[in-house]
């Protein structure tokens, strides 16, 4: 699978079958040739925040925008799968910066509305469908919605209703399905399904998120890690750094996987 037309058909094949697609984030083409190297791994997707701190940037758009569209293009060129990039909220312009990954291979992205209101997040999306189909790319757009993060003392029922308001107008704009990041139990998954539809629901895996496999009874569509997968990695790292500090020596089955 070579070709940007048959990586986007594919990817949004995957988002409307009925096994979950689990999405381990990368952050540089080392850690998306170890993760496309297995034979689970049917897509990648870029983490933003990975890439920014693996540049030196703090999270939020702080990277610039080319800098990070090189990166995205080089995890592209690492892999022949399917690669959904992490674009934030668009960097002020939604439609161009998806034309400009698409530019670089990628045939998905997430795009965050960070919670600002109902009708500017809603414009975000509708810019970015257009942005898509003006380079006639089969193309998956992954929606989010950031009801759930932050500070917000509404109840989580309220909050579940304004996050499936929100995705509604979105799936109306052309995504192909909507990310509600945060640590959600099985009451509010169940809501969301119930709201949104089948296998239109995407989340993140976070410590003490529900498993895999009764996401996939919950019919949900997609479950990624965002930074985790980066964080995990670093653990590891310090903790053998910490372990040869104390006189240890390397662990016997390091494998060569660059």
């Amino acid at each position: 699978m070579t070709g940007i037309e048959e990586r986007g058909t594919e990817l949004r094949r995957l988002h409307e079958e009925p096994e979950l697609l689990q999405v381990v984030n990368v952050w540089d083409a080392v850690s998306a040739r170890t993760i496309a190297a297995l034979p689970e791994t049917r897509a990648l997707a870029t983490a933003s925040h990975s890439i920014a701190a693996s540049h030196g940037y703090e999270d939020g758009e702080r990277i610039p925008l080319e800098l990070m569209i090189a990166a995205i293009g080089r995890i592209v060129e690492a892999t022949d799968l399917p690669v959904s990039a992490d674009l934030e909220s668009g960097y002020g312009d939604p439609g161009s910066t998806i034309r400009r990954a698409i530019g670089v291979g990628a045939v998905g992205a997430n795009l965050e509305d960070a919670h600002r209101p109902f009708d500017q997040a809603v414009a975000a999306v509708r810019a970015a469908v257009a942005g898509a189909e003006a380079e006639g790319v089969p193309f998956a757009l992954n929606a989010r919605t950031d009801v759930f993060l932050g500070d917000d003392p509404r109840p989580i029922a309220e909050k579940a209703r304004e996050a499936i308001e929100r995705g509604r107008a979105f799936l109306d704009e052309g995504a192909t399905c909507v990310f509600v990041p945060g640590l959600l139990d099985e009451t509010v998954i169940e809501q969301l399904v119930g709201g949104l539809g089948p296998r239109k629901l995407s989340v993140i895996g976070v410590p003490g998120s529900v498993a895999p496999g009764r996401l996939q009874e919950l019919e949900v569509a997609h479950v990624s890690y965002g930074p985790w997968t980066q964080r995990l990695a670093l653990t590891a790292l310090q903790d053998a750094a910490s372990a040869l500090y104390a006189g240890g020596v390397l662990p016997d089955g390091v494998r060569v996987l660059n």
